[in-house]
């Protein structure tokens, strides 16, 4: 547990104007790269030892997509941290108009176990960037990863700069908000833990962005190609065992299509994970029996067209395929996060809009379409986080897009600038000469409201 000494020596050290100059981040960026380097094979063995990753999926959705925001934030942060220069309005000639970011200060980041490495140092990367000083919440429930994370952190940052806390998120978090006024406070993770974390923050308006959680569509058309639309959802949803925030949560097929697709399906999953999953190094293992428990209650629910097998001991729930599950049933009204994935049907477009707005603003939304008018329909009539066209999940891997949700989904975003600008205030200047000094602006100012209609209006 954090005290609030600690906090106020944070809040010293960021006050003394420490963090701000651009050599100070950039150290900072490249010491986090090089820790994440020096302990690569920590961290593949942490993360297998909490969710069973491999070290390729290690690679591509962890400690690699770390580094790659790193490589990213270097390259750029000379430019981020340059003021902006913006139009002067006629009222104000011959002033100039700046745009300065700002560091907002202390901030506390809270990740998930889900991805316990990638998601709670990924958006540090930013708030390092933007040169605050920062408090790291890891998650309990993944404590071989946060084990490594508070040695990574402790051999490379003063404590003043960046603190690792860990613990019970029920009990930690509240004690810091409770008693000290944070920045801004970066959550991921549940709505409902989400909520609780708002609360906290709102009795001192603290600003937050919340990373949630929903059920997030994919939808898949009657023209659309079935074989790579097969491929690019299996490789997302079953990946980490479906314990992803933004995996498919459920398929609305069209009719037509349905049981073709279903066979894609089914012959995708044993060529990317074999007839016995249990034995396949890179199909990972549900986080804790709690969740497990959880999941298989889903099973339940509906017909299982593919997979249903599980076995507690090892925390395996293999690839399943559902359908014949009705709108009221818990894995249509909660998130399912798991290997378990319902297919519902649709024969018009306003059918499958109703479905989806039994869950509204879904984190992502994924569409398969052929059809560029279709395309636009889905993404222009649907509110959502975010999402892909002919793809799912991959639009979290591009810096220049910035991944968030909207409503019961979350609040706020971040990656690459995205994440720079959430952790930044946009300072607004304006710099007036002296040499232009017009009587015209200072009283008296009868007679002048005809010139004011002209200049203001």
């Amino acid at each position: 547990m954090v005290s609030v000494n600690e906090l106020q020596d944070m809040r010293l050290f960021h006050e003394s104007g420490a963090t701000q100059s651009y050599t100070f981040r950039k150290q900072q960026l490249q010491a986090l790269k090089q820790v994440t380097e020096k302990y690569e094979q920590e961290i593949y063995h942490a993360l297998y030892a909490d969710l069973k990753k491999s070290p390729e999926e290690c690679w591509v959705s962890e400690n690699g997509m770390l580094l790659s925001e790193i490589n990213y934030a270097i390259q750029h942060l000379q430019a981020w941290m340059k003021p902006t220069k913006v139009k002067t309005n006629l009222l104000n000639f011959p002033s100039k108009s700046y745009i300065y970011p700002e560091p907002l200060g202390v901030v506390l980041i809270i990740s998930p176990w889900n991805y316990p490495f990638q998601l709670l140092l990924k958006p540090a990367v930013g708030a390092i960037a933007a040169g605050n000083c920062m408090v790291l919440k890891s998650s309990e429930y993944a404590p071989a990863t946060s084990a490594v994370m508070k040695k990574m952190i402790a051999e490379t940052f003063d404590p003043k700069y960046i603190r690792f806390v860990e613990g019970d998120g029920a009990v930690v978090v509240p004690e810091m908000m409770n008693h000290f006024v944070f920045d801004h406070v970066l959550f991921t993770g549940s709505t409902t833990v989400g909520k609780a974390v708002y609360q906290l923050a709102a009795k001192n308006l603290v600003p937050v962005t919340l990373e949630l959680g929903g059920k997030s569509p994919c939808i898949v058309e009657a023209d659309a190609n079935l074989q790579v639309a097969a491929k690019r959802i299996v490789v997302t949803k079953f990946s980490n065992v479906g314990q992803i925030c933004i995996a498919p949560d459920y398929l609305l097929v069209h009719e037509s299509v349905k049981d073709e697709l279903v066979q894609q399906l089914k012959n995708t999953i044993q060529r990317f994970y074999t007839e016995d999953p249990l034995s396949v190094s890179h199909y990972g293992k549900i986080i804790n029996e709690k969740q497990f428990d959880r999941i298989v209650q889903y099973l339940s629910d509906g017909n299982i067209l593919q997979g249903g097998k599980t076995d507690r001991s090892q925390l395996f729930i293999e690839p399943t395929l559902m359908d014949q599950v009705r709108m009221d049933s818990r894995i249509m009204q909660e998130e399912i996060f798991g290997p378990l994935l319902p297919i519902l049907t649709f024969k018009t477009r306003e059918e499958a809009m109703k479905i989806i707005a039994a869950n509204k603003n879904p984190l992502a939304l994924y569409v398969f379409t052929s059809s560029a008018s279709v395309e636009k329909q889905w993404l222009e009539r649907v509110p959502f986080g975010g999402g892909c066209v002919n793809n799912t999940v991959w639009h979290l891997t591009n810096h220049h897009l910035p991944f968030g949700g909207r409503g019961f989904s979350g609040i706020g975003g971040y990656q690459g600038k995205h994440t720079f600008d959430t952790f930044s205030h946009q300072k607004s200047i304006l710099k007036t000469p002296t040499w232009f000094d017009p009587a015209m602006k200072y009283p008296p100012f009868k007679g002048k409201l005809g010139l004011f209609k002209k200049l203001i209006g």
